[in-house]
């Protein structure tokens, strides 16, 4: 292997070739970060460098499927031993801590190399990554351009070839927004298919799932069947896995019956580009042999942000005020972002009573999402409701939420459904807007069921690939 061929590769081509003796885990671990010093300036993804301990790993990395493969995680929930996490904000404590968390010790199990941590907006509150704390992270695509929110480093880091795979999670779509807005591969899980130990059971009253992005579908499916699997003193479990992921991807998905969306639950109809991509994602399947239906779910239109967003600031809250007590003193005015303490004290004001009836809104909006997909086997829609924005559009010294928002009142219009249901959902990038920037569709699947979207996920990779295709920052 020739090292300027590094980003030809996806994760398990890497770790091949590591095995067998092409290539050493060392030698990769370099020209990662010769890539990363070479561009990161333009891009800001990466705000954490871990250089010196990931040489040491890559002297002898675990020999698990990813051995030897460049690695990063991500700067909320990404804890490692001898690193801080900050959630993107200067009232989190830059103190190490001294364990690595679950997730962070199946990702280092599986075998890669981790080189730093990626940058996210403050205590991953946007569907951008732009903060006070480490500044905007830039798309590889156009530079002016959001990567999307909250892995949004993550997903610049990926798409720009720094590495194959990297560590997200998603909240209300902080993996699949960035896997649209950079052109990746992005898997949110079924709830509490990955553990969040030892520290939590759940995060958001559930609507919190951990895994990574990728460019191609099998890495995504091969770290999670590494990193899947409750671990003692979880609150509940998802359903059992019948096979390996990646033997899911191997395996034809057969005929299915499949929604797909052209408008959001207003009936509003997506950016033109979005629309177009998601007519040309349904035409493929029919071409492929599916059962195609324009559907939308029984949900009404004010529904999922009516829950979500009173949930979430009441999570923020919560975050804010266990930072708090750890730091024997509340935030002062300088160290939190203007939309921050605007949520923060919405999240103040919600009761008890008032969370609790929250999450019965979610739980029966899930019944009735379970019941449409009962007719379905996956719904597809973009992403999106149109291309990636540029950053700067939402003001993060905006103290009032609904103003600081109102930009993006509809740019997401499904994403934060799955982290509502539980359901497993993945962003493809399947198409491309007139000026050449990435749109990625989101195909929602049943509760448990990974699978059939790894199935269906590897076909359309194979009809319609995206190997080639790369941003103006690359290499």
């Amino acid at each position: 292997m020739s090292l300027s061929d590094y980003a030809a590769y996806d994760g398990l081509g890497l770790a091949a070739l590591v095995k067998k003796k092409e290539v050493s885990a060392a030698e990769l671990a370099e020209e990662a970060i010769k890539r990363i010093e070479a561009n990161n300036p333009k891009l800001n993804a990466v705000v954490l460098k871990l250089y010196d301990s990931a040489r040491a790993t890559a002297k002898s990395p675990a020999s698990g499927p990813f051995e030897g493969v460049p690695f990063l995680l991500k700067d909320a929930f990404g804890d490692m031993a001898g690193t801080a996490t900050r959630d993107g904000s200067r009232f989190r404590s830059n103190i190490p801590v001294d364990y690595d968390s679950t997730l962070t010790a199946r990702f280092k199990a599986a075998g890669v190399v981790i080189l730093g941590k990626t940058n996210v907006p403050e205590y991953t509150l946007l569907p951008t990554t732009e903060s006070v704390l480490y500044g905007a992270a830039c798309n590889p695509w156009n530079t002016a351009h959001s990567t999307g929110g909250s892995s949004g480093g993550a997903a610049s880091a990926v798409a720009a070839g720094f590495v194959p795979l990297a560590h997200a999670n998603d909240s209300g779509g902080s993996i699949r927004i960035p896997a649209s807005a950079c052109g990746l591969v992005g898997l949110k899980p079924t709830r509490a298919r990955n553990p969040l130990g030892p520290d939590y059971g759940d995060v958001v009253a559930g609507l919190c799932s951990e895994h990574v992005l990728t460019r191609s579908v099998r890495d995504s499916a091969a770290m999670l069947d590494c990193t899947q699997g409750a671990e003692p003193g979880d609150p509940y479990y998802a359903p059992p896995v019948e096979r390996p992921y990646l033997d899911e991807v191997k395996r034809a998905p057969g005929k299915l019956r499949i929604a797909f969306s052209t408008t959001d639950l207003a009936g509003k109809k997506f950016h033109p580009d979005c629309v177009a991509g998601i007519e040309q994602t349904a035409k493929l399947l029919a071409d492929l042999g599916h059962e195609v239906v324009e559907a939308l779910p029984e949900i009404a239109p004010e529904e999922p942000a009516g829950i979500f967003l009173p949930t979430w600031a009441a999570y923020l809250a919560w975050d804010i005020e266990a930072e708090a007590a750890r730091r024997g003193r509340p935030p002062k005015d300088e160290e939190l972002g203007g939309l921050t303490w605007g949520f923060y004290e919405i999240g103040k004001s919600v009761t008890a009573a008032q969370f609790l009836t929250l999450r019965q809104q979610a739980q029966a909006m899930a019944r009735r999402a379970a019941k449409f997909m009962q007719t379905y086997d996956v719904w597809v829609a973009p992403t999106l409701a149109q291309p990636p924005v540029k950053n700067g559009v939402i003001d993060i010294n905006e103290r009032d939420p609904m103003v600081g928002f109102l930009p993006l009142a509809d740019y997401v219009p499904f994403t934060p459904i799955q982290n509502l249901t539980g359901q497993p959902a993945m962003s493809l990038p399947l198409h491309w807007s007139a000026d050449g920037l990435p749109i990625g569709m989101m195909f929602a699947g049943r509760f448990g069921d990974e699978a059939t979207l790894f199935r269906l996920a590897a076909q359309l990779e194979e009809a319609r690939p995206w190997k080639d295709k790369h941003p103006k920052v690359w290499n």
